[in-house]
Parts: structure tokens; sequence; C-alpha cells
């Protein structure tokens, strides 16, 4: 068993990675296999986990996980192979930000929905209040294969934690897993919350600057999502145990 031939810290975020494809799925974030979480293995800055490229969300477990290091070489045998444009993305963020040990990324209709806007996520919600002071944009360059735009990718994320990458879905970066999904929960619902607001067709209310302003003074370190992931992501790993825990093995 793979178990018993990696560390119990890889094992740990193996799992945890496993769950949270799991949980895109549950969430309704999946795009059939074409996007990805990644993960940095533990005591490996050079090496992260990725998704089999061909199987779906709700069939990867902790073992099919596949491992990488930063030149793109596969350094597990397996049937699938990796997402070209999936490693691009993550190897460049993995490379560039060590507090971005989760990267997940995301094609869903009303993340995509607000990329193609030009005003991007508006301040409409409460919601949007704890995404907004840590969002950047990134412009659309084509599918992401190439090697070239891996700067320009880096250098839109910043130190942000959330990212709208215009004209093709959203993405988010946390020291855990459990990080990186509270993150996109909340831009993935912003999104949502714009998209339906806006087809209501009525004028829209934006929260006053000022309001903004204190909200975001009063956040502080809160506006992160780390203390969420610890409330949270033990709650959906019951919940997933629940109903289907073979992402455990």
């Amino acid at each position: 068993m793979l178990r018993d031939n990696v560390s119990p810290e890889e094992w740990a975020v193996r799992v945890d990675l496993a769950a949270c494809y799991r949980l895109v799925v549950r969430y309704g974030w999946e795009d059939l296999v074409f996007t990805h979480i990644t993960v940095r293995v533990p005591g490996a800055d050079d090496q992260f986990l990725i998704n089999p490229y061909g199987m779906f969300f709700d069939e990867i477990t902790a073992s099919s996980l596949v491992k990488v290091d930063l030149d793109g070489k596969q350094l597990d045998e397996g049937p699938f192979p990796v997402n070209r444009a999936g490693f691009v993305i993550h190897s460049a963020i993995h490379a560039a930000r060590h507090d971005a040990r989760c990267v997940l990324h995301t094609h869903t209709v009303s993340g995509i929905a607000v990329s193609t806007q030009r005003a991007g996520l508006l301040p409409i919600s409460q919601h949007s209040m704890s995404v907004l002071p840590s969002l950047g944009y990134h412009d659309f360059e084509g599918v992401a294969t190439r090697d070239d735009e891996k700067p320009r990718l880096v250098a839109d994320l910043g130190d942000h934690i959330h990212l709208i990458l215009r004209n093709h879905g959203l993405l988010t970066v946390g020291e855990t897993v459990a990080d990186a999904f509270m993150a996109m929960y909340f831009l993935e619902a912003s999104c949502a919350i714009q998209v339906r607001a806006q087809s209501g067709g009525g004028e829209l209310i934006p929260v006053p600057k000022e309001v903004l302003d204190g909200a975001y003074a009063q956040a502080g370190a809160a506006v992160r999502p780390r203390d969420r992931g610890k409330l949270i992501w033990p709650g959906l790993l019951r919940r997933l145990d629940r109903t289907d825990p073979s992402y455990r093995t």
C-alpha cells in the first residue's frame, strides 16, 4: 500500500487533497476533469501532488494522486498523465509563494461569468467583503500551457489569496487545503450572488466605501480564511465520511 511508503505527513495531506476533490464535486464546482487542485508535499518544496488527468473528481483517492516536481516530471508511476495547464499554473505559484502550499482552481459558471465582467467582483455582499481585500486579476492569454506566462501570473497574484483569471475562472491559495477551500467557498459564493443579483435586472446597492473601509479595518487578519478552515474542515470531512469515505484509501 502507498500509505506504507510515504511519511505520515504526506499521507495526511493526500487525504485532505482527495477530500477537497470530492468536496468540489459536492459543491458543484467541477468541470469534468478540466480543473485542478494541488498541494505541496511536506518536506519537499520542489514537489507537489495533483490529480491524475482523466479521473473524475469523485473517483480520486489519497493513493491515486500524482506526485510531480517543479520541472513537470512525474515521480509516481500510473496510467494517467498530468494536465499540462494544471502543471504550468500550479508550479508557477508553488515556486514563487512558499505560503501557498495548496492551490485550488475552478471553472464554475458563476466564476467565469464574473471573470468576463470588466468591473470584476463588485462590493455588493457581505461575502464579497471577505474576498475583496485580497483579490487580484490576471488577463486571459489563452490556455495556460506556456511557461512564459508564469511570471505574469505570479505578479498578478502577488501576495493575494484570491485571483480571478479573466475569461477563464477562479483561483485561491492557502497554507493548508482547508484554507484554500474556504477561500474558494467565499469567492465562488460572492460570484454566484453577484450573477443572481444582476439577473434580477434591478439597480444594485453597493456597500458604501466608508462601510467597506470600516469592515476591512475591523476584520484585519480575519479576512484570511485560516481560522475558518480550522473551524469548518473537520465537519466537512465528517460529512464526506458519512456518505463515502473511500477518498481516504
